[in-house]
């Protein structure tokens, strides 16, 4: 457990903060910090510390939703407190210990894992309930434990301390969103992968499974922040009617300040959802090119086997006929007659391969379809005032051309 408590300067009328309470002067608010094994086997001796050192009561149930590592992000208020439930991806960058010995586990699927990090908020105090090895509160208490070796006058520098539990809460969710914003870089190159994969020519995809589980991934995180969204509206409801309960009666600091940063936090998430939607959309759209070149090589290959099964057919009719089992065929006789008909055969083939060609169904590539499309357009070019080549609209056109010029003239004479 760590403890910080943040304190109104008397003269310079700003906060600062310290680990241990001040004997003449009242904290503005408290912050305790607790992990995950600060509770576990032992909730009810952490009921009753608490209780001693804030004077609050964890309702039963919240507790349970506290201890649940698979609680889904939620929110809920109190008279004594509001309870918030903020379900964090973890990063490469936290170390957070997945595979424990307990029979907890973390909620991961598909590669991914979520950890709920709680928040337990009065006018006076704020709890956070969290696991150890995580890189955003860690780095913001490292930077409190860094501000603590200043004198109390540059406690403000470079960046303000908060001054109200929602204020830190709002920080602290804040960096948590901030923090795996970065993994749109990592999932836009995983996305790249899977379309090189899917995209390429010189081997069979067979990764049909892993990129089903990738796309559960991508699936997980955009309900992960439609959670997220969910919460921080229904915290935005509590400050906006409310905000008295969150704040105190001897604050002075605005609701709509609260309000923005609320709105810029759901902002964030909101980015992060519509960002993992275009990925599952390029993946998708990878995967349909995907079929689309195999459906388009099966053509190709039915359009090869077609022209050679049409080539080879007369050839086949000839041979039958003169394969039958009759006494008298003519020609059957003659010396000439076996290269007669080979050079038949041959002529045959010749002016079928040359006809296919002619109607541009002999070769591959982009060529033979520009080329026929080409010449579609070029067949079926409509000229829109095709009726004034028609010789009798010509010449009355002609000649009212020659009366207006002759009226125009005798204006101008006049």
């Amino acid at each position: 457990m760590q403890s910080y408590y943040f304190y109104q300067h008397p003269t310079g009328q700003h906060i600062f903060v310290q680990k241990t309470a001040l004997e003449h002067q009242d904290a503005e608010f408290i912050w305790l910090d607790f992990t995950r094994e600060d509770l576990v086997n032992r909730a009810e001796h952490w009921q009753q510390e608490l209780y001693q050192l804030t004077q609050l009561w964890v309702n039963e149930y919240h507790l349970r939703d506290i201890l649940n590592l698979e609680h889904p992000c939620a929110f809920d208020a109190l008279d004594d407190y509001d309870l918030l439930i903020f379900r964090k991806l973890i990063t490469p960058d936290d170390q957070i210990k997945l595979d424990t010995p307990s029979k907890e586990k973390h909620d991961r699927l598909f590669g991914l894992a979520t950890t709920p990090i709680s928040f337990l908020m009065t006018p006076q105090i704020l709890v956070t309930v969290r696991e150890q090895g995580n890189k955003e509160i860690e780095s913001y208490v490292q930077r409190i434990e860094t501000v603590l070796t200043r004198p109390i006058e540059e406690h403000q520098k470079p960046r303000k301390l908060p001054i109200t539990p929602l204020d830190l809460a709002l920080r602290l969710l804040n960096t948590m969103v901030d923090g795996y914003l970065d993994l749109r870089v990592p999932l836009t190159r995983r996305v790249e992968f899977w379309q090189q994969e899917l995209l390429q020519g010189h081997r069979r995809f067979t990764k049909w499974h892993q990129l089903l589980q990738e796309n559960m991934a991508f699936q997980q995180i955009e309900n992960l922040c439609e959670e997220q969204i969910e919460v921080l509206q229904e915290l935005r409801d509590e400050i906006v009617d409310n905000y008295s309960h969150l704040k105190g009666k001897k604050r002075s600091e605005k609701q709509d300040i609260m309000l923005l940063r609320v709105d810029d936090l759901s902002s964030h998430v909101e980015r992060i959802q519509k960002h993992t939607t275009r990925l599952r959309s390029a993946v998708q759209a990878a995967i349909d090119l995907h079929f689309s070149a195999i459906a388009n090589q099966t053509n190709e290959n039915m359009r090869i086997l077609a022209i050679i099964t049409a080539i080879f057919a007369p050839l086949t009719l000839l041979t039958g006929v003169y394969g039958m089992n009759f006494e008298f065929i003519p020609g059957l006789k003659s010396p000439t007659g076996f290269w007669i008909m080979l050079a038949i055969m041959l002529m045959t083939t010749l002016i079928l391969i040359y006809y296919f060609y002619r109607r541009h169904l002999v070769g591959r590539g982009e060529k033979s379809v520009i080329d026929m499309l080409a010449q579609q357009q070029t067949d079926q070019h409509v000229n829109l005032l095709w009726f004034m080549d028609y010789e009798p609209i010509k010449q009355t056109v002609s000649g009212t051309k020659k009366t207006l010029k002759e009226i125009e003239k005798l204006a101008v004479k006049k």
